[in-house]
């Protein structure tokens, strides 16, 4: 049934993308004129998870890449590269030689090594609010030929990397918003991955719809179901999939998402979800991070375990009842309703 796994993979690009028109000339706009031999312009991504994001950005650079050979990029994933040392190297790779670089090698011989490129260079800083050095960005920015495209759930989690001189620049540069696919546009997206991954006629529509509705607007999610649910037809030994394959695979695919984003959260964001789970009918922000204190040995700011939160909630993890002295933050349960929202 499956003729092409990879497709089926959410860090799949395909070759083209159609349901993000005006993002992706949005995007387009700020970043062509490099291939042009101008100066392109700074960008900023935002939209929840399973909006697209990191799909439209890789996208945009192979577009790039595809038009001038002289331009460099590179994707840099800081969940999985936060600390200013990985950032660096990550940078380095595609431009200049990284043999010789420890972890003892001062930071300032990594800078220059970056300033010494003397081609464009695009670079996608993904997750940019999980950056673990504020004063990181800054010192990006003021490399000539380097240009960022930031990509986070929203503009706010990135307010504490930024001093006054840095947030002008960073307003006055392009701001892309993605919004949650609709129930349609999330069919579309799947029956293109279908036609591309399995063998025809493997999946109808209605089985399509379904997964859609269950995924509300993910489609990191409705891949990962469609996925699981085509390796069941596969175990099956079925020729099409059907709702006794998409059944299980809904929650199956919600726990590999949770286990996936777990994985992904720094000691610190993984200090303030370990607080939520161990809460009895949640706990209030004043009580978490007075918990969390207690759990790390130099505990960040009241601020930045507020915007922990928002990035558990962001990506389902926890969710918020109350307002006020009476707000509350709990862990998402895979089985509870807040597991799979409703679709708008």
């Amino acid at each position: 049934m499956i003729t092409n796994a990879r497709v089926l993979q959410a860090d799949w690009v395909p070759r083209e993308i159609v349901h993000r028109n005006p993002e992706k000339n949005l995007l387009q706009t700020a970043l062509q004129p490099v291939a042009d031999g101008g100066r392109p312009e700074d960008a900023l991504i935002t939209g929840p998870s399973g909006a697209g994001k990191t799909c439209l950005a890789r996208y945009s650079l192979q577009q790039i890449e595809e038009e001038r050979l002289d331009i460099h990029t590179k994707h840099v994933d800081c969940w999985a590269a936060s600390k200013p040392f990985r950032v660096l190297l990550e940078l380095l790779d595609p431009v200049a030689p990284t043999h010789d670089i420890h972890r003892t090698t001062a930071r300032d011989t990594m800078l220059s090594r970056l300033r010494d490129v003397d081609a464009p260079y695009l670079a996608v800083l993904d997750e940019a609010d999980q950056l673990g050095d504020p004063g990181l960005l800054g010192e990006l920015y003021s490399i000539p030929k380097l240009t960022l495209v930031l990509v986070t759930n929203d503009e706010q989690s990135l307010s504490g990397l930024f001093d006054e001189r840095l947030r002008s620049r960073f307003r006055s540069g392009v701001h892309v918003h993605c919004d949650s696919y609709s129930l349609d546009t999330l069919v579309s997206i799947l029956d293109r991955r279908a036609r591309g991954a399995l063998e025809p006629g493997a999946v109808e529509r209605p089985q399509l719809e379904r997964i859609a509705d269950a995924a509300a607007g993910d489609a990191r999610r409705a891949i990962s179901i469609l996925r699981r649910a085509a390796r069941r037809a596969m175990d099956d030994e079925a020729g099409v999939i059907d709702g006794s394959h998409i059944t299980p695979a809904i929650p199956e695919a919600a726990r590999e998402q949770r286990q996936a984003d777990l994985e992904r959260l720094n000691d610190h964001q993984r200090a303030v979800y370990a607080v939520l789970a161990n809460a009895d009918g949640g706990a209030a922000p004043k009580a978490v991070y007075e918990e969390y204190t207690q759990r790390v040995s130099s505990p960040k700011t009241k601020r930045t375990v507020r915007d922990y939160l928002g990035k558990l909630q962001s990506y389902n993890l926890a969710t918020a009842t109350g307002e006020g002295p009476a707000r509350r933050y709990h862990v998402v349960e895979i089985d509870s309703p807040e597991a799979e929202p409703a679709a708008e």
